[in-house]
This record gives structure tokens, sequence and C-alpha cells, in this order.
């Protein structure tokens, strides 16, 4: 038996399974379990400092995840998330997987998990879904699949294709660098991909069809509270409607687009269109079919005001109350554009006046506004709330800023090129990633006073925690205990059972401290227990290496967990539900694997 663990020891572990406990009730939120992890932490160790070490130096050890480069990581990873969304960068590769979406949710996200699997293998993991991330928000705006649904398995998929291969990941260069260091042959990238992507075949039903199905939907609205607006359609002479009939175009439109009135013969130039929809819709719309719902001269204007006073388009929605002047008046006789430089998009007629009849258009067929009506107005935000003050609206909440479009090109070369440095390894990804998002500040992809936009204070706190609960399971000696009284255990089971009891070890490990710790504990551990029971090293060694790679039953286990928490709205018991489901295929079918590729 191995000697009794330290004071120090029986306390991180008490830690670590008091966090985890927390977490997985739910009663308290994530930041303030993480913070209360950080305090006990501090606490314990500035009044119990661990052996040969002062007071400070415990809260030093504390709060060191705050200054981490796995936390600069992160919110650098973030910052450029952002930057590639508010500029609409990744507009055209959501548009062509919405396309498959279209012919079949269940499809577009097989599709998505093979992009993901396949992209990882050759690049860094965490670049993937840094990269893969923003789209599938974006489907989900667009009227795919919940974020919730999709990201969970997205990231399970980039994970399990980052293990295939020896450069997929940062841990599986540490894991091979250190079994050489012990005496073993060093391996090739492909060494193992084979049994990675039988191991993948298995788990691939389990990530489309059973993951999707536990996880909630995170979107808030439903199709009874989201507004449509009415809106008059100009078609221009590039558009694609133009000399073509109405119904064959139709296939290509959003499916929330409706016309009303629609003529029956071929449309013209300068032709207008009474459609409804989304405010989403609207835009495709007019993206798709090159029309304009306002006057082309004021949305010239109010680009060209964006791009002089580098302010950022906003469309907002605002409601009209009874003492507006707008009252009975149409949109060519309110004057709006020529008094605010502001363009009005659509109109929505609240259901309290739906019954209203068709009498109250004018001659030309225009809306006449009326007490309740809610406009969809677009310009610069100071724009906006003169025109609110000066004609009695009351803006509502959802304002939403427009893509920065101009700088989409900017942005996207900017991530690719911190993604290529990262994954060619000519910079850590701390460093590239830190890199981009200076650029993207520089640049203006992203504005400086918008960056809490992008950053999730739940993410920050959490990281600083594992990253606290990592070291003091290392440094306490808990790891190495529980490797030791793991390896006395282990000499009369078969080599099946022994493969898949250090692959648990490993796992644990890494879902509850970091892969890091995990890589460097569990590699020294799998080549002693080979030399003692007198197995091969490599499949044990690869056991290591696997598990360091089964980090999906925590948020905790590795930063792609915690990107993806936010834009998810994913809460600790998720991870757990989905994750150790996963977690245990895949260490049945990994340790099978091995036992038969190695003959043991």
């Amino acid at each position: 038996m191995p000697d009794a663990p330290s004071y120090h020891a029986l306390a991180a572990m008490a830690v670590t399974i008091a966090m985890f406990v927390a977490f997985a009730r739910g009663r308290l939120s994530v930041e303030i379990v993480s913070l209360l992890t950080i305090a006990v932490i501090a606490v314990g160790l500035y009044f119990f400092p661990l052996e040969d070490t002062k007071p400070t130096d415990g809260l030093a050890l504390a709060f060191s995840g705050f200054g981490h480069y796995a936390l600069i990581t992160i919110c650098a990873l973030m910052i450029m998330g952002r930057g590639l969304v508010v500029t609409g960068a990744l507009e055209p590769a959501a548009r062509l997987l919405e396309g498959v979406f279209k012919i079949n949710l269940q499809l577009g996200l097989l599709v998505s998990l093979l992009i993901a699997f396949f992209l990882s293998m050759a690049v860094n993991d965490t670049p993937v879904l840094v990269l893969l991330l923003p789209i599938f928000v974006a489907l989900a705006n667009r009227g795919g699949l919940a974020a919730s649904k999709t990201l969970i398995p997205l990231n399970a998929a980039v994970l399990i294709g980052g293990m295939a291969t020896t450069i997929g990941t940062s841990t599986n260069i540490l894991v091979v660098s250190i079994a050489v260091d012990l005496g073993m042959p060093p391996m090739g990238v492909f060494h193992y991909t084979p049994i990675v992507l039988i191991a993948a075949l298995v788990a691939l039903p389990y990530l489309w069809l059973v993951m999707p199905r536990l996880l909630g939907d995170n979107r808030v609205e439903t199709e009874d509270t989201v507004r449509r607006f009415e809106a008059r359609l100009r078609i221009g002479a590039d558009s694609v409607l133009a000399g073509q009939e109405l119904a064959a175009i139709l296939p290509k439109l959003p499916a929330d687009l409706k016309f009303i009135g629609a003529p029956d013969g071929a449309i013209y130039e300068d032709q207008r269109l009474l459609v409804t929809g989304t405010h989403e819709a609207l835009e495709d719309a007019m993206r798709t079919l090159k029309g304009e719902v306002a006057p082309g001269w004021v949305l010239d204007r109010i680009k060209r005001k964006s791009t002089e006073k580098r302010r950022d388009i906003t469309v907002v929605e605002m409601t009209v109350t009874g003492d507006s002047r707008l009252i009975s008046r149409t949109m060519s006789t309110s004057g709006i554009a020529d008094l605010y430089g502001v363009a009005v998009l659509g109109i929505h007629r609240p259901e309290r006046i739906l019954g209203q009849q068709r009498d109250e258009f004018n001659p030309g067929g225009d809306l006449r506004i009326a007490e309740g009506d809610v406009l969809l107005v677009m310009g610069l935000l100071e724009d906006l709330h003169d025109f609110a003050r000066n004609d009695s609206l009351l803006i509502l909440d959802g304002a939403r800023e427009l893509p920065r479009r101009s700088k989409a090109v900017l942005a996207a070369a900017i991530m690719f090129g911190s993604v290529f440095t990262a994954s060619i390894g000519l910079l850590p990804i701390a460093i590239s990633a830190l890199a981009g998002a200076i650029l993207m500040f520089v640049t203006g992809c992203v504005k400086f006073d918008r960056v809490g936009r992008a950053l999730s204070a739940k993410v920050i706190v959490l990281v600083a925690a594992s990253i606290a609960i990592g070291r003091i399971i290392l440094e306490s000696g808990a790891a190495a205990w529980l490797g030791e009284l793991m390896s006395m255990g282990l000499q009369h089971l078969p080599p099946a059972a022994v493969l898949a009891v250090i692959m648990l070890f490993v796992t644990l490990l890494t879902n509850f401290a970091s892969n890091a710790t995990a890589a460097t504990v569990g590699t020294p551990i799998a080549f002693n227990i080979a030399s003692q029971l007198g197995l091969p090293a490599e499949p044990l060694i690869l056991a290591v290496l696997f598990g360091c790679n089964l980090c999906y039953a925590t948020p905790i286990a590795y930063q792609t967990n915690m990107l993806i928490m936010a834009e998810g709205s994913y809460e600790f018991k998720d991870y757990i539900r989905t994750g150790v489901p996963l977690v245990v295929l895949m260490v049945t079918t990994l340790s099978i694997l091995l036992v038969m590729t190695y003959g043991m």
C-alpha cells in the first residue's frame, strides 16, 4: 500500500469533490461556486501553506488562474470570434451550411460533425472550434438547430478528431514527448489514427442522434413572439426577380418571407412588392433579390455617415405612442428620412388592431401609421434617439448593430492568420490568439468599448477556478498518491481492464484538473505499470493519451468546453448528462481496440 496522503492532498481532493457536487446540483451559480473555490484555496493555503512554501505563495497559487495564459487565450479567442460575427465574415459559410440544413436538419448536423472531426485532425482543435462556433450561432439565428443542441456535439467531434493525430492537440504532443524521454520510440503523426477512426465511427451515432436530444433549446423566442414587419420591396435593375416570375424565385427565398398581392406575370424593374417577414427575413430578401425596402438615397446617406463618423449602423424597433405626430401619416408623407437621416424598413401591426381593414391604405398602397405600431428603423444611434425623442416613439429592447461588412475580409484574414500560425507550430496558440485580438482592435473589426459583449464573466471565473484546482491537485501530491494507489490494484487484472482503468484514471484527472496535469502525472505512471506487469508500454501510453482527450464530462476539462458554455447557455449538468455516456462509450471502445491492435 502507498503511504497515507498528506493533509493537503486530502483537502485538495475534498475541495475538488465539493466543487463538482456544487456545480452538479446547480443551486448556486457557476460564478459563485468558482469564486468560493478560489477563496477556499486562498484562505486554506494562507493559514496552512504547502510544505516549503510561504503563506503568500498560496495566495499566488489560488489567484494564478486570472493571469494564466490559458485564460488570456480563451478571452482572445472570444474577441476574435466576436470580430467574425460583427463584420459578417462568416455569413457565406453560414449560408452554405444553411443550405444543407434546409435539405434536412439531421443531414446538416452530420455534415457539420464530419467537417469538425476531419479539420481538427490537421489543425489544433481550439482554432477549429473558434472558427466553427460563430458559424453555428449564426445558423441558429437563421432558423437552423438551436446552438444549445449543436455546440456540445460539435465540440465532442472536434476533440475526437484532435485525438486522432499527434499534432491534433498540444496534449498529444506532451504525452508523446514525455514517453520519448522515458525511452519509447517516437510516434509518427498518423501512428494510431486507425484506432481513433474506428472509435469515432462507434461514437458518431451518439453524437449525431442522441446528444442533441439530451440538450434543451436555448432559444427564448417562439414563433408567436417574433414580430413580422410589412415592407415595400423595390426591385432593382440587377435583381434576380427583374423579368422573372415570382413563382420561379420563391424556393430561393427565406421561408419567413411572404408576398401579399404578388403579380401573376413577370416582374419589372422598379416594381414595388408588398412583403411581410421577420427582420432577418427582410435582410435576406434584400441581399438575395438585390432589392431595397427603403429609399436608396437615405440608405447611401446612412452608410456614408457611418464611414465618416466611424460609428456602427444600428437597427432598432420603436413603438408609436399616442402623442406621436406620425399617427395617420404614411412613410411618404412622414418626412422621417429627410428630418432625421434614418430609414424605416418595415412596420409591424400588433394583433389588437389586425382586424382593421385594408381601406387604411392610401391609393398608393402605403399603410398609415397607427398608435401601437412597431417601426423597424435603421440609422446611427444618435439619429435614432433624436427621431424617437422628437416624434414621441418608445425604443424597445433588442437593438442590433448591422455587420460591418467592409471589414469582413480583414477580420477573416486576421482569424486565418492566427489559426494558421498556431496550426503549423510557428507560434503558440496563446500568442497567435492574443496577436489576432489586438489586430481586431487596431483595425476596428471589434470596438474596444464593446469588448464586454465578447467576454463571459462566467467563463472567466470558471477558467480561473479550474486552473487553481489543477495546481493544488498536482502540488499537494493528490494526483501522485492516486496514481500509486491505482498501480497497486492493477496487478491481478487482465490487460483490457488495466488499459480501461488507466484511461479512466487519466480521464478523471483531465476532467477535474487539466490535460497537462493528466499527461504529466499519467504518462510516467503508465510506463512504470507496463514495466511492473510485463506489458508493452505503447498501448498503455496510448491509453493515457486517449484519456487526456476524453474531456467531455465537465466544462472545466478543456478550454473549448468553456468557449461554448456561454453561447450554448449550458449548465454544468448538461456536460455531465451528455459527456459521461460518451466517456464510457469511448473508454470501452478504445480499450478493446488497443487490446486487439497490440495482441494483449
